[in-house]
């Protein structure tokens, strides 16, 4: 069970529900019931448990090659392996087909059609068609991780309005400079497991590059919230997008010199980014000041 665990990814997961929960506050300017809640934060914590353990198990071999991901439970072959393959595979469905009844008995059937499309999409497009084959795998697959923001507002609202794709938007954008720093840091892994990412077929200066450029959509895509978020949202939103911004800006900087400790520390920084900015959607989106 330990093992099963882990290959759901449990880190992965509470960043997911970071952006859920807050885009349910927004869309409903309050709190919604807390049975609704509970059913989506659950049922979105079960789709995204499964589309990362269906990615484990397809993964399987590339994560026994990289020394980052060496230790997850189907990388560990012959005598020390925990599980099975087959055993992975089960419980990757299993945790799909509970997603799907929990959050169609218990939410809507769009917010079933989003969970499903996230983990249909994860698994087909990012995992299978896009990771070996293309240095824009996080660019394009990374939308899957977008989908529980739209999940969250279809489960208040029974539909997905523009500023849920404005939401979407948001981590859309904030998607490859988090990853690509994490690649840069393991560039050596993704090489020698032959996966493309972008460190690995183009020079550092130009990833870095484009980690500012997605870095400045990514905070233009935070302001086109403000209309419908408040202005204290957006008063706070450029606050932390200039910060953003400047570390983006530093590691370009500390790339042309090759610091080995810039890429990691925009990594972690981005994690912060993403948790504070989506705590002040939940927070302005409840407080009764701060709108239009």
């Amino acid at each position: 069970m330990s093992a099963l665990f882990a290959l759901t990814k449990p880190r992965i997961i509470e960043l997911l529900l970071v952006t859920t929960l807050p885009a349910m506050l927004l869309a409903r300017r309050g709190l919604p019931s807390g049975w609704l809640i509970a059913a989506t934060l659950t049922g979105g914590a079960l789709a995204a448990a499964s589309a990362n353990t269906l990615n484990c198990f397809i993964d399987r071999d590339i994560d026994a090659r990289m020394r980052r991901t060496s230790r997850r439970p189907l990388a560990v072959t012959g005598a020390k392996a925990v599980i099975e393959p087959t055993e992975a595979l089960v419980s990757g469905i299993v945790l799909g087909v509970a997603s799907t009844v929990l959050l169609g008995l218990f939410v809507n059937w769009l917010a079933v059609v989003l969970a499903d499309g996230a983990i249909l999409f994860y698994v087909f497009v990012y995992t299978l068609g896009l990771k070996r084959r293309t240095s824009s795998n996080i660019v394009i697959g990374g939308a899957a991780g977008c989908f529980p923001v739209l999940v969250g507002w279809a489960a208040v609202t029974g539909r997905v309005s523009l500023a849920a794709l404005a939401l979407f938007s948001v981590v859309f954008f904030w998607t490859p400079p988090h990853f690509w720093a994490l690649a840069i840091r393991f560039r050596d892994d993704y090489a020698v497991a032959g996966v493309p990412m972008l460190p690995v077929v183009a020079p550092a200066a130009t990833v870095a590059r484009k980690i500012v450029f997605y870095s400045y959509a990514m905070v233009a895509a935070t302001l086109a919230l403000v209309p419908y978020a408040g202005w204290l949202y957006g008063c706070c939103a450029a606050v932390l997008g200039a910060c953003f911004l400047a570390e983006a800006h530093r590691l370009r900087a500390c790339v042309a010199v090759s610091d080995a400790r810039a890429p990691m520390r925009l990594f972690r920084r981005s994690i912060a980014y993403l948790t504070v900015l989506f705590a002040v959607v939940a927070v302005t989106a409840v407080v009764p000041f701060g709108h239009w």
